[in-house]
């Protein structure tokens, strides 16, 4: 109660979200329902986030096959509000990948992750960034298909470089299976990137970043994922791997029907700076800037998404909604997901994230359920 509630259509001052059995009972302004209440004090009251492209976070990575060290992870993140992500893998050989989808299955089927994201191996060699070059592999119908029996089920989205020998085929078995084809790490140029479109892909893997670069006589990947209407745009929103400029002219022609905001989070994220590992590279962390030790690339990223959502409305300088929609609604909705999160609607679980004035987390919950060591803000209750 007493907070500023983030509805579908608009904010309400002096909100209420009533949660009852770990769901949401009712939503509304002024004297909220009897029963114990947490005045949040004029706080922003948002939808949990939900982040559909994270490599790792406090010291651990997915990479690992130690369900402890995959649950730290999990927990670096909620503590910063998400509370639905999938789980990303990059580049590795196919053997170890299955190994690793196998281990994240298990956090899937408890519930803990919302699905595995496979970006790559089946990525360009010349946009790999990140990716150890020697993992990747042109896709074939019997390494896709492998992957996914591995999965069972569990694989959600996959990314791949069109252009490849096999991609545009690729696509489409992703598509007729159920998994949503992302387009990214390309060097294609429009007219290689469209028929994977009409193939089924509807996502772009990290627009601007792992991609030919836009230009005015040639718009490659960039123009033709940001300019078609099937297409959902990830946008990495920590500052560091887009000018605010740009991405408040991407997520303004893309509109919230289409704009996602991601960490792309590794290791580093919510730990100290220092040497860490991405797959099978090594990353360098600086003031919170991850680069590939031996050449300065950018290596992900140390970002959680309640510092996306900050990005989005003090960087770039979009609206309040416009954020809720980046960061819960429309990834939910990518996910097939939007019928119980990311909205505080009655009915849906009760994933919520209370931001202070300075739009950072005071309070999570999460199904329900308080999560630990969130914040500094103390709330009356």
């Amino acid at each position: 109660m007493g907070g500023r509630v983030a509805a579908p259509d608009r904010v309400l001052d002096d909100g209420w979200v009533a949660v009852s059995d770990g769901r949401i009972a009712g939503v509304g302004s002024g004297t909220p329902p009897s029963g114990e209440h947490v005045d949040v004090g004029g706080a922003l009251v948002v939808p949990g986030f939900v982040d559909t492209h994270c490599h790792g976070g406090g010291g651990a990575s997915f990479t690992s096959l130690d369900p402890e060290e995959l649950l730290t992870a999990v927990r670096a993140h909620r503590r910063h509000g998400t509370t639905t992500m999938l789980a990303s893998l990059v580049s590795d050989p196919v053997d170890i990948l299955r190994e690793q989808v196998a281990a994240l299955r298990e956090l899937v089927q408890d519930g803990e992750v919302a699905g595995i994201h496979l970006e790559g191996p089946f990525i360009s060699k010349a946009r790999c960034g990140a990716h150890d070059p020697e993992t990747l592999l042109e896709p074939d119908t019997g390494t896709v298909e492998k992957l996914l029996r591995a999965g069972q089920g569990a694989i959600r989205m996959v990314t791949i470089a069109p252009e490849l020998h096999g991609g545009v085929k690729a696509v489409r078995q992703l598509a007729e299976s159920g998994v949503i084809a992302a387009i990214g790490h390309t060097d294609g140029v429009e007219e290689q990137l469209l028929p994977a479109i009409d193939a089924g892909a509807t996502v772009a893997t990290h627009l601007f970043n792992g991609m030919r670069p836009l230009h005015h006589r040639e718009p490659g990947p960039v123009g033709a994922l940001l300019d078609d209407e099937r297409i959902t745009i990830e946008l990495i929103c920590d500052l560091v791997h887009l000018h605010p400029t740009v991405v408040r002219l991407a997520a303004k022609h893309a509109g919230r029907d289409r704009t996602v905001l991601i960490t792309d989070a590794m290791s580093a994220t919510d730990a100290a700076d220092g040497r860490y590992t991405l797959g099978r590279l090594e990353v360098d962390v600086h003031d919170g800037v991850a680069t590939l030790a031996d050449n300065g690339s950018l290596a992900g990223s140390t970002l959680t998404m309640d510092t996306a959502f900050r990005n989005l409305v003090r960087g770039a300088k979009l609206g309040i909604l416009d954020a809720v929609h980046a960061t819960s609604r429309r990834p939910a909705e990518l996910l097939g997901i939007a019928d119980r999160t990311g909205l505080l609607c009655p009915g849906y679980q009760a994933d919520i994230v209370v931001l202070d004035q300075d739009l950072r987390p005071a309070k999570v919950l999460r199904r329900g359920e308080w999560v630990a060591e969130v914040g500094t803000a103390t709330l009356s209750t």
